[in-house]
């Protein structure tokens, strides 16, 4: 397609500000026998290693496999945008969970960014972590969708305050002249989203966690003990957990054909002077705007801006990311015009076709967990405790979403893609109406 390209897919981290600035450098060896375990997990992000973490902490014996290295995927590449709930609209399944279910679901995410706060105090991981969100409006009606989200966290009980703010109020957090207000809170938040998913990582190591990095999967092999094949070894456990999303590629095919990986690309600015990174962010808060193609900003530690967005179901990413994304950017701020950009990245994020998280069993033994549409961060730890929770033997939460009905994407491996492409220009075009 003119104007994209494919993603890099090295076994390495890819060249992002994550990496560059990473707490350490994982070096696990690859799996090279037989072992057993407990329970295996497959993937390395937050979803696997909070997954192992859970088991660990309730004292069973863990394997996390990675294929490349921890936090390789979304979630070592996101935007680090701590936001609270899970997927979109859980009263659409009433049929399936009923109201209870429904109000549960609202219930745990609440407690996603309270699990992420909990985690880094507990274990003294250095990410970053701070708390202070805002959505954007770009269209009055983006202010009446923010009022009614508002109204909606109250009723489903949310004990945290939303504040809507008209244009004079938002400057006081975000002074850019291309939004209308916003909505502001304090529960949600941003963070460096590699270094928490490395502490979380010797989190479960320092519990008994056995960790193995440039160790694909190549064949899970179902039964009474499943055994879960790499290229030079092997783990035979009484449970196996999928962790890969949108990398899980074709290892389990009825679960890939219900994720579709979508790109979504980030730049990091050089440091700013502090005057002008106060004068942009002034409330230090992690920003969106509610477009289907979105924006999302914010500034790291050490005062750089980073810029996300392009998302597309192309799976492809610009050939000119930098260029692309600078001009959003500087639409936004144009006081950046003379700053240096010192990284741009790429990355794929699981998309499910009703934009609920997917979480089930396959032969009784073998559980899933994927598709967290570009909304991970605290969701993935929500996932990983009602998972192990389920595995120890309290299911109730885990059923839940068990219930939910997913379909595998319309029009098979050649047109799905060129299909939801067509739809998401569709709503970005309505989004500048």
């Amino acid at each position: 397609m003119f104007g994209l390209r494919p993603p890099l897919d090295t076994a390495e981290h890819t060249s992002s500000y994550y990496a560059a600035t990473a707490n350490q450098q994982t070096d696990y060896a690859p799996l090279a026998n037989d072992v057993e375990a407990d329970v295996v997990v497959v993937g390395a992000g937050f979803t696997g290693i909070n997954t192992a973490l859970e088991l660990a902490e309730r004292g069973r014996e863990v394997v996390l496999l990675e294929a490349n290295r921890l936090g390789w995927g979304a979630s070592g590449r996101n935007g680090g945008q701590i936001i609270g709930g899970i997927g979109h609209d859980p009263e659409r399944f009433q049929r399936h969970i009923g109201s209870d279910g429904a109000r549960r679901i609202h219930e745990l995410g609440i407690e996603g960014p309270d699990i992420i706060r909990e985690r880094a105090e507990r274990y003294g991981i250095d990410c970053d972590l701070k708390w202070g969100y805002c959505d954007v409006a770009l269209k009055p009606r983006h202010l009446r969708q923010f009022a009614e989200w508002r109204d909606h966290q109250a009723a489903v009980g949310n004990p945290h305050e939303y504040w809507l703010l008209d244009r004079e109020e938002l400057r006081a957090y975000v002074n850019a002249d291309v939004y209308l207000g916003g909505l502001l809170n304090h529960a949600n938040g941003h963070l460096h989203p590699l270094n928490l998913c490395l502490g979380e990582a010797r989190a479960a190591e320092s519990l008994g966690t056995r960790i193995f990095e440039q160790s694909r999967v190549t064949e899970i092999i179902p039964g009474a003990r499943p055994r879960v094949v790499t290229a030079q070894g092997s783990v035979r456990a009484n449970t196996v957990v999928l962790c890969g999303n949108a990398y899980l590629g074709k290892v389990i095919p009825r679960l890939a054909s219900r994720v579709l990986p979508s790109n979504s690309s980030v730049i990091a600015t050089e440091p700013l002077p502090a005057k002008l990174a106060q004068s942009l962010i002034p409330g230090d808060v992690a920003v969106c705007d509610p477009r289907t193609a979105l924006d999302y900003f914010r500034l790291s530690a050490d005062k750089r801006m980073l810029f996300g967005g392009l998302s597309n179901y192309t799976g492809l990413e610009p050939r000119d990311l930098v260029g692309t994304l600078r001009r959003k950017m500087l639409r936004v701020f144009p006081a950046l015009a003379d700053v240096g950009i010192d990284y741009g990245w790429s990355g794929q994020i699981g998309i499910g076709l009703n934009r609920m998280p997917q979480l089930g069993r396959l032969d009784g033994n073998i559980v899933y967990i994927q598709a967290y549409s570009g909304h991970g961060v605290a969701p993935t730890h929500v996932m990983a405790r009602i998972t192990a929770a389920m595995i120890d033997g309290s299911p109730t939460d885990f059923d839940v979403f068990a219930r939910i009905p997913h379909h595998s994407f319309p029009g098979g491996k050649l047109l799905r893609r060129p299909g939801l492409a067509l739809g998401m220009a569709w709503f970005k075009l309505r989004d500048t109406l």
